[in-house]
């Protein structure tokens, strides 16, 4: 089972969560918590695989909820929830820790997958902050944006690496072998002058999303 902590200060939205959570077999709601710091006290004394997060909470927001769980119970994934599909939040999200960003318009199939992914320790983004990073890393831009200078097939692999493809997995979606994606990313992160994935996420989401108008 899949024990997740849902902190929301809103409770019909809370008890919605909790019945779509609860529907699925391989996962169960261990805790609620209408605040930031009841979130953490929750995190302390279960242990969850994952904590859902409100961006907006009393107390503490869930962004800074997300990096004293980072820092504190390592173990334990963080996805935020934004009403707003704004990727400024996506981006202090993922700089914060958390591994899943889920805009409360999504369809509620997508929240069950990121909690499942985040689980096993996979990247998870609302389609929608997916579509404009794919529109925005391709759209000619001026100014210092390595990004903008990037082939076609290297923003296809950079795509899908923010969303949290493995190299088998792109390899299988763009008739790569998987050698050949690692060469791609390899050359990705030599090219923006980074040295590890979560930086490159960092860096896409910087450059390629700003607002989502």
């Amino acid at each position: 089972m899949i024990s997740v902590v849902l902190a929301e200060d809103h409770i019909l939205v809370r008890d919605g969560l909790r019945l779509l959570l609860e529907s699925q077999q391989d996962i169960e709601v261990v805790g609620e918590a209408s605040d930031g710091r009841a979130a953490l006290r929750l995190v302390k004394e279960t242990c969850p695989d994952v904590v859902l997060l409100d961006v907006s909470m009393p107390e503490l927001d869930g962004i800074e909820v997300a990096r004293r769980i980072k820092r504190d119970y390592p173990e334990t994934r963080c996805i935020i929830l934004s009403m707003h599909a704004n990727a400024h939040y996506a981006q202090r999200a993922m700089e914060a820790g958390a591994i899943g960003f889920i805009v409360k318009g999504a369809p509620g199939q997508e929240l069950v997958d990121a909690v499942r992914a985040a689980s096993s320790g996979h990247r998870f983004l609302s389609q929608v902050i997916l579509d404009a990073l794919g529109e925005r890393l391709a759209r000619p831009d001026a100014g210092e944006n390595r990004i903008a200078r990037l082939t076609p097939r290297e923003l296809q692999v950079l795509t899908l690496v923010v969303e949290g493809k493995t190299s088998a997995e792109i390899g299988e979606t763009l008739y790569l072998s998987s050698k050949t994606v690692d060469s791609y990313r390899s050359r990705l992160m030599a090219k923006l002058e980074v040295t590890d994935v979560p930086s490159l996420v960092k860096l896409a989401l910087r450059h390629g999303l700003t607002t989502l108008d």
